[in-house]
Order: C-alpha cells, then sequence, then structure tokens
C-alpha cells in the first residue's frame, strides 16, 4: 500500500509545482467523467419510482419516511415542519389541496393542521429498494430474454473471430493482384453507417427466409470491416519465416492459419472478442428490426416492454441496465487477463 501511495502522491520537486495540480485535477476530473454515470446509474437503479421524479435530483435512492397513524388504513409520510411562531414540529400529511397540505400528529391524529408545502421538508432516509432488481424476474421473461442474448452473443463473436481471422490471414500472408484495392473497400465501409444498409440487409434477410429468427440477427454482422483491420495488422508483424518453415514441414494451409497464426494472434483476437461481445450485447434496432415475436427478444429489445405509450417504468429499466452490463464488465475482466499474458508471453514482439 506504502508503495501504492508513494507512486499517486509523488511530485515533480520538493514542493507542489503547478504541473502537479494540473494533473491531479486533469485525472480526477476524468475519473469522474469515467465511472460517474455509472455510479449514478447503480443508485439510480435502486431509486423508487417518486424518487426518480424528484428535483433537484439526488445521487443516493432517499425515500420519505412513513408512520402509521391511527384511524388512518395507509402509512402517512412524515415532513419537518416549521410552525408560524417558529417551532419544529414532525407531521404526517393525510392529503395535499394546492399549496396547503393537511397534516396531523402522529402522536395526536385528531388535530388537523394546514401547512404551506414551502414550510415543510420530508423526512427521509436512505433505503435501496431491491424490487426493482426481484420483481422483473418474477413478472416479465426477463431469463428469456437473457437467454437469447447470450445465445446471440456467443455465436456471433465465434463466427466473428472466425470469418474476420480468415480474412485478416488471406490479406497479410497472400500476395495476390488487388490486395490492396479488396483492403482500402473494406476499409470505405467503416464509413457506412447502418441505417444506410439496413433495406438491402432487410431485402437479404427476407430472402432468405430469416425473419423472426436468431440466425437472422447473427449472420449479417459477422463480417466487420474493424475486425479484419485490426486482424490484418497484428498479422503483419508475424514472420513470414515461420510461415515458410511450416510449408517445408509440409503443414496444410488450414494447419498453418489454425496452429501457428491464430495461437500468435490471441491478444488481437482478445481485442476484437470484447468488442464485438459489446456490440451483440447491446445491439437493439437490427434485433428490433428482425424480431417481431416476443420469445425471440434479445435482452436489449425486451427492455423495451417496460417503456409503455403513456408510462415509462424507469426503476425497472435502470435495474436491468445495470443487470445487463454485469456480463460485459466480466468478460472484458477475463479477457483483459489474456490480452497482457499474450503480449508479455510472445517472444515475437
Amino acid at each position: 500500500m506504502s508503495a501504492v501511495t508513494t507512486f499517486l502522491f509523488r511530485r515533480r520537486g520538493r514542493g507542489w509545482h503547478w504541473t502537479d495540480v494540473v494533473t491531479w485535477i486533469w485525472l480526477i476530473s476524468g475519473v469522474f467523467l469515467m465511472f460517474g454515470p455509472a455510479v449514478w446509474l447503480v443508485f439510480s437503479s435502486f431509486k423508487t419510482p417518486a424518487a426518480l421524479a424528484e428535483f433537484p435530483p439526488s445521487l443516493l435512492p432517499y425515500v420519505t419516511e412513513q408512520a402509521v397513524v391511527p384511524g388512518y388504513d395507509k402509512p402517512l409520510p412524515l415532513y419537518n415542519v416549521t410552525m408560524p411562531d417558529g417551532s419544529k414540529r414532525v407531521l404526517a400529511e393525510v392529503r395535499r389541496i394546492g399549496i396547503m397540505g393537511q397534516m396531523v400528529d402522529p402522536k395526536q391524529p385528531g388535530e388537523i393542521v394546514k401547512v404551506n408545502i414551502k414550510d415543510r421538508t420530508p423526512v427521509r432516509k436512505v433505503e435501496f429498494a431491491a424490487g426493482n432488481y426481484t420483481e422483473p424476474f418474477q413478472r416479465f421473461d426477463f431469463f428469456l430474454f437473457l437467454r437469447n442474448s447470450v445465445f446471440v452473443t456467443i455465436v456471433a463473436t465465434a463466427i466473428t473471430l472466425l470469418v474476420n481471422s480468415m480474412a485478416a490471414f488471406a490479406l497479410s500472408k497472400y500476395q495476390f493482384p488487388g490486395r490492396t484495392a479488396v483492403m482500402l473497400m473494406i476499409l470505405a465501409t467503416l464509413m457506412v453507417p447502418l441505417s444506410v444498409i439496413v433495406v438491402p440487409l432487410y431485402s437479404v434477410i427476407g430472402s432468405l427466409n430469416l425473419f423472426d429468427s436468431l440466425w437472422g440477427v447473427i449472420l449479417p454482422t459477422v463480417a466487420t470491416p474493424t475486425g479484419v483491420f485490426l486482424l490484418r495488422q497484428y498479422m503483419l508483424t508475424i514472420p513470414d519465416e515461420l510461415i515458410d518453415a511450416a510449408r517445408m514441414d509440409k503443414a496444410s494451409e488450414w494447419q498453418i492459419y489454425w496452429r501457428i497464426i491464430l495461437p500468435l494472434s490471441a491478444p488481437a483476437l482478445a481485442v476484437l472478442a470484447i468488442f464485438s461481445v459489446v456490440w451483440r450485447w447491446n445491439d437493439f434496432l437490427w434485433p428490433l428490426i428482425v424480431l417481431s415475436r416476443k420469445e425471440l427478444y434479445t435482452l436489449q429489445v425486451g427492455l423495451n416492454v417496460y417503456a409503455g405509450e403513456l408510462n415509462v417504468q424507469w426503476h425497472y429499466i435502470l435495474a436491468m441496465t445495470v443487470v445487463s452490463m454485469i456480463p460485459v464488465v466480466l468478460i472484458f475482466v477475463f479477457l483483459q487477463r489474456f490480452i497482457t499474458t499474450g503480449i508479455a508471453g510472445s517472444g515475437l514482439k
């Protein structure tokens, strides 16, 4: 711990240099910008609908304390009230009419006290609404949506790694006329947004009868120009002498690809796998177009059931968004270890 503290608080000289101050401000601002929205999302996922509608919003999930008052069927919310004589009282609200609230003392509920709403503040406490996480599992088909998303993500990522690595192997290690032109055409597709090719993709999927099928979600996205470019640039650093030696040992092209190129490209494949998992897991537009049956919805499309025409259940959406982030974070943490070990263990770099 002392080594970490020494590293974090080391300075340019004996005193605090202005560059040290700027560096600290820059780093702290970066931490807030990166992790602030995620922290806000997690805390907001434990808020009640009333807490989410509060303005100004608060970071922690506050709720108004309630008290059981004799003579009333439901618990009443408690407020700190400033009386006309300046004294402070804790009263429970029976009802609100305009800007006036009818309050009662929980200990003496027989007397109604009329209070202006500007003279009171709610008695609040931090309380985590765990029902935001449990109720969607009980009332909605969350596990069905989760299973569909897992299937699409795993299969699409596996096919993406296979197809893109084959294309990158051919474009990096084979010499043929037009290789540069093919690579430039692939890179040019990076500038084409999905909204432009939605109609052609829709026609292709329709001709293949893949509507209302998870394969209709998977297949159009397996060949990515980003993946081909990333893997090709990495494979260019692999010495051609290894491939020539393998050919002299009578190894087939498939054996060269499978036993030499893929193991040496493990760090780049891990990076592409992370990208692919994030892309497939968070994809919303294309599954929404292809799928119309509820039992085939992926998780992102399934979360849309919480958004009605007149009512949006934000507490459920935020909670399930946090749940949907967990697999992506775990995949990133798991594959990041392979990236570092692959780079450190490769003797060719």
